[in-house]
């Protein structure tokens, strides 16, 4: 089976991971697409929600599409997470599978700095898919990476989780920028200074 990862803080996630996600399974026929809520990512600092409200956010916007899945190893097994360790379990979980990794271009730029990345390509593929602003030059990596990268084009969307959240710490809205699952969330538990909401 081919199966894409798509991993991230999802703080919260937002239409522009879902159309990426799209993107990639669509462009490179991935059977399932499974997204993974990181723990505290290498890159980051730690998340403005917490790890079972970024599930729960994620769960409600993958539920209705048979494709998604959620994969919750990183939250489980906490600390830094760092995407060979997570690769190499699942592997060992699941072995009949192909794995893809689905990043933004923004990364595909920092792949030589990852940690364990000479394993990793020799473990999977990489899957780039294009954002605002971030041209995907593969001519700048490493060859032994480059190789390990396909592109894929997506609409243009300019969304990200940083300006989401402080949307919502200003009082302004969300909707639609988000799939309906988690704006819902976002209003009935207070996430990011709203003010909480009782369901209808």
């Amino acid at each position: 089976m081919r199966v894409g990862i798509m991993g991230g803080t999802f703080d919260p996630l937002h239409i522009g991971h879902m159309m990426a996600a799209e993107t990639a399974r669509e462009s490179y026929a991935l059977e399932e697409v499974w997204f993974m809520p990181s723990h505290i990512p290498p890159h980051k600092h730690e998340a403005g929600a917490s790890g079972e409200e970024r599930l729960a956010m994620v769960e409600g916007a993958v539920r209705n599409h048979a494709a998604f899945g959620i994969l919750d190893l990183e939250i489980a097994r906490g600390g830094v997470s760092y995407t060979y360790e997570t690769i190499t379990l699942l592997q060992k979980e699941y072995p009949e599978h192909e794995f893809f990794f689905i990043v933004g271009a923004d990364m595909v730029q920092y792949l030589p700095k990852w940690h364990g990345i000479e394993e990793l390509v020799r473990r999977l593929t990489f899957i780039g898919v294009g954002r605002p602003g971030t041209p995907l030059d593969l001519a700048a990596l490493p060859g032994f990476i480059a190789e390990k990268v396909l592109l894929a084009d997506m609409p243009l969307v300019d969304i990200s989780s940083t300006m989401l959240r402080a949307r919502a710490a200003e009082g302004k809205s969300i909707r639609y920028m988000v799939p309906d699952a988690v704006y819902d969330y976002v209003q009935r538990s207070g996430l990011y200074g709203t003010q909480p909401r009782s369901a209808d």
